[in-house]
């Protein structure tokens, strides 16, 4: 489903939102704190960290507005391609500069909407050490504010199901952070602007991480 300009519509957002609060709260126990701290209007970009397969779906059905993901294009196999388009989510090409999902990604931005992105590009540990330079330069070229999150819990034992979910009925925190300006406020988009903005990122990310595990006691 998309709106104009070819954009993904956030009706289908919305739709996917309504199936990720389906879903999660069904199959694992959420527990949501600071939600309150995603903007209600306007842009906004949701910096996750990634150790699970259910990271994606996982916010979209706990943040309080639709979410737009960027999922790796390898998702995007067989009825799934045309759902997870249907609900507004952005396809991209990880191995290069893809110029459509660039597009698309601003261009959620620039209608108001909320960009999810796992600023470490692929799943692991989920502890912010490496960050890709993506991240930054939505940050500074579209002026949204970005708001860290840290989904934790579900590590300590394996499901039965995949070692890429947590165990079914798993209570899972989902923790938001202050939104922030990544950029230095002179409007800059030269590399080294980047190259700031992505230490500037790492810092508050990595800050909003370990204040997470301190109240959730993960």
């Amino acid at each position: 489903m998309t709106g104009a300009g070819g954009v993904p519509s956030e009706a289908g957002a919305a739709v996917g939102r309504r199936i990720g609060i389906g879903l999660m709260y069904g199959l694992w126990r959420p527990r949501v704190l600071g939600a309150w701290r995603v903007p209600s209007a306007g842009p906004v970009i949701l910096a996750v960290n990634h150790s699970h397969g259910i990271d994606g779906p996982m916010l979209m059905g706990t943040a309080p507005r639709p979410v737009h993901f960027l999922i790796k294009k390898e998702a995007f196999v067989g009825p799934l391609d045309p759902f997870l388009r249907g609900i507004g989510q952005l396809k991209v090409d990880r191995s290069a500069a893809d110029r459509k999902a660039i597009t698309d990604a601003l261009g959620v931005l620039a209608q108001g909407g909320v960009l999810g992105i796992f600023p470490e590009g692929t799943r692991g540990e989920g502890d912010f050490a490496s960050l890709r330079a993506g991240l930054a330069y939505f940050a500074v070229r579209s002026g949204a504010p970005v708001v860290p999150v840290a989904v934790l819990g579900g590590k300590d034992r394996r499901s039965r199901l995949s070692p890429a979910v947590p165990p079914l009925r798993t209570r899972i925190d989902v923790v938001f952070g202050d939104a922030f300006d990544a950029g230095d406020g002179s409007g800059r988009r030269t590399r080294k602007a980047l190259d700031e903005a992505t230490v500037r990122i790492q810092e508050r990310l990595t800050a909003h991480l370990a204040e997470a595990r301190r109240l959730t006691g993960r």
